[in-house]
């Protein structure tokens, strides 16, 4: 992503690469140097491919820039901030089939998309149309889109899954169970953190009195952990004063057993401890680890 009025938390420039929902990684133009993230991720690659990638992603930021300019001419803009979004990817769906992707935002909205289905560009507004034009009449540059996102980004997303299976394996997931006093109404919330687990897939439910309460409960979601394992917490309010029994269950396939944490009444432990560390999902299937294919549309821009 390119912006044309950098602030101090905005880099002019930013490339981050996913698989799933977990970043691979990140380049920005404060730092100019490629980095990975998952240790997992450096088994993928040969040593010289983060050097590579350097290279490549400082060529992309030099042609976002221009074109921005080029689009601010375009729609006629003088001033303001704007940015140019470049995202690309493939998927590998459950019955083998695959699918890919490659558009281009302009402040937000899409400015164009390439349709894997009739193999040409698609423009949406009308400022697209000369680079729509162009694109479609490159035939080089049809067949180079098709080939990468149907064979070339396979294999890449192929291999990292391999990686990633084979560093990560399954983690059994850690439990821990606190209360806080709602103090308007007198009842406590019971919180269920759930961490360090691989794969994402899991089951937390709150049992009372060994029965499950799945209408009681509201969940957070699964989110990933920064380390390639992911967390959740499921919570439930009570009433202190009755006499319950409540046990937070976990079904995880890393567990031959359900892993069962009960809450403790007598203790005390403060609702803080227990927040999830805030993280971005991104439920998308993707790998952006080949910059050369962004330079690639760069060179062929025809400001």
């Amino acid at each position: 992503m390119g912006v044309s009025d950098p602030g101090p938390d905005v880099p002019a420039f930013t490339a981050l690469g996913y698989v799933d929902d977990q970043q691979i990684l990140h380049y920005d133009s404060e730092t100019r140097r490629e980095e990975p993230r998952g240790d997992w991720v450096q088994g993928a690659v040969d040593p010289d491919f983060w050097d590579r990638e350097t290279w490549a992603l400082r060529g992309w930021q030099e042609g976002v820039e221009g074109n921005l300019i080029t689009l601010q001419f375009r729609y006629n803009q003088t001033g303001g901030s704007h940015t140019l979004q470049f995202m690309y990817g493939c998927e590998i769906h459950e019955d083998g089939s695959t699918g890919g992707y490659m558009r281009l935002g302009y402040d937000g909205r899409e400015f164009i998309s390439y349709d894997l289905g009739t193999r040409t560009w698609v423009a949406v507004p009308t400022q697209a149309q000369i680079t729509q034009r162009k694109w479609n009449e490159d035939k080089s540059l049809l067949q180079y889109t098709r080939a990468y996102l149907e064979e070339e980004c396979i294999k890449w997303l192929r291999k990292c899954l391999q990686h990633r299976t084979a560093a990560l394996q399954s983690k059994p997931p850690k439990a821990q169970v606190s209360n806080r006093l709602l103090f308007q109404d007198g009842l406590t919330t019971l919180s269920c953190w759930v961490h360090g687990f691989y794969p994402k897939k899991i089951s937390v439910v709150w049992l009372k009195n060994g029965e499950a309460q799945p209408q009681e409960m509201s969940h957070s979601g699964v989110i990933p952990s920064g380390d390639g394992t992911y967390q959740t917490r499921a919570t439930i309010e009570i009433d202190p004063s009755s006499n319950h029994d409540y046990i937070c269950s976990v079904k995880h396939v890393s567990l031959s057993a359900d892993l069962r944490v009960p809450w403790d009444k007598s203790r005390k432990e403060p609702e803080s401890s227990m927040m999830l560390i805030e993280g971005i999902v991104i439920a998308v299937v993707l790998v952006i680890a080949l910059l050369g294919a962004a330079l690639y549309f760069l060179r062929r821009w025809g400001a």
